[in-house]
């Protein structure tokens, strides 16, 4: 057990909450989508085994990313997010051009070796630490319009204004997270509204040109003025309804069957038809710690860059689930965000992986910078202390 616990402090550092939710959600995202990929296995005649071992795979290579992101120096990235913003801009606009579609949405593209890759996650991510580092860098001056709001404005409406083109759902998100980085970061309340402005200008040309516009007011409309219940809200709707207080048990979702991608977009439903009540709200608490610890780590940093990098990306993580949950309890429109962790996808559980191990860097580097000042203090001590002359 002394060994177990000596591996763990040495190889997983950094907050410890954080880690053991993740393993939880892994865990649940394993057992959730075997028993959620039957209709997937039998539309491609291909064993739900092989599905499994598939997704199985891919929550190793996100854990994977967050143990390597997590080695890393958290002040290292504000130096390679800006490289991925003008990266992400090519491939965002090459998404839009040439988008592969899957699950009936454009947003993926083909890359060899690596299969189907969703360049918006990519994009957010260069995009929240990028705004971390100019805020964390501008604070002395952080009124000034020139040098502090209009670069900050030109990257936030340039990357969300090309995601929104593909994917609306996620460029909202990504709005309101820059948003609380902003306002956590000192901004004051009258150019929050420019961003709101740039935000809602975005919004308007992606709706109007993007390939998803159409899609979008359908939903929004349909969900104002609920004359028309969608097919998929309906299901997931009976699926919560059916699950009562501890669920149908694992394996013995109903809707799983009907429900279309319910091992992605709809995952939450087949938790609460098989968990019920109470796995639903386990879940829903798990994310709210993550939120709690992340935000934690962002009051403990002694830096502004890692205060405002942790608070952004634990937001954005946390958000998106609730955006999930929301739909499938009828809170919100149909969205297709998947849930963090949980639902079935390459790319989302890589780069959630990659923002889960950049916020343990940040509690990390503030726990390594307190031991470091506590043993510099111990020995400030030791040699101001007075010998004890000899007889």
């Amino acid at each position: 057990m002394q060994k177990i616990k000596t591996w763990a402090d040495k190889n997983l550092q950094g907050d410890k909450v954080i880690w053991a939710v993740v393993f939880a959600l892994s865990l649940i995202s394993i057992l959730v989508v075997y028993s959620s990929i039957g209709t997937l296995a039998y539309k491609r005649t291909q064993s739900p085994e092989s599905f499994l071992l598939k997704h199985t795979f891919t929550v190793i290579v996100g854990l994977a990313a967050m143990w390597f992101a997590h080695r890393v120096d958290y002040r290292y990235y504000s130096k390679l997010s800006k490289i991925g913003l003008f990266v992400s801009i090519p491939l965002l606009i090459y998404t839009f051009t040439n988008g592969v579609s899957l699950n009936d949405a454009a947003r993926w593209i083909q890359v060899p070796i690596v299969g189907s890759f969703q360049p918006s996650d990519f994009a957010s991510l260069a995009l929240i630490v990028n705004l971390a580092s100019m805020l964390s860098k501008r604070q002395q001056n952080i009124d000034d319009i020139k040098e502090s709001l209009i670069p900050i404005l030109f990257w936030c409406g340039i990357i969300c204004g090309l995601i929104a083109l593909t994917n609306l759902s996620t460029a909202m998100l990504l709005l309101v997270t820059c948003m609380l980085i902003m306002f956590i970061g000192r901004v004051p309340t009258k150019y929050l509204a420019m961003l709101v402005f740039v935000g809602a200008l975005a919004g308007s040309l992606a709706i109007a040109f993007g390939v998803r516009g159409e899609t979008a007011k359908h939903r929004i409309q349909s969900f104002i003025d609920g004359s028309e219940l969608p097919f998929q809200a309906k299901h997931a709707r009976i699926a919560v309804a059916t699950g009562g207080l501890f669920g149908k048990g694992p394996g013995n979702s109903d809707q799983r069957n009907i429900l279309p991608h319910p091992y992605s977009d709809f995952v939450y439903a087949i938790v609460i038809e098989e968990y019920g009540m109470v796995g639903g709200i386990a879940v829903l608490g798990l994310y709210l710690l993550l939120l709690h610890r992340g935000m934690k780590a962002s009051y403990n940093s002694d830096r502004a860059f890692g205060g405002l990098l942790s608070a952004g990306l634990s937001f954005d993580l946390v958000c998106q689930a609730m955006v999930n949950m929301g739909v499938v309890v009828g809170l919100g429109p149909i969205t297709g965000q998947p849930l963090p962790l949980i639902s079935m996808g390459g790319t989302s559980m890589v780069f959630t992986g990659l923002s889960l191990g950049i916020i343990l860097s940040v509690s990390r580097g503030e726990q390594d910078q307190k031991w470091e000042q506590s043993t510099t203090d111990e020995s400030k001590e030791t040699k101001n202390m007075p010998t004890a002359k000899a007889a």
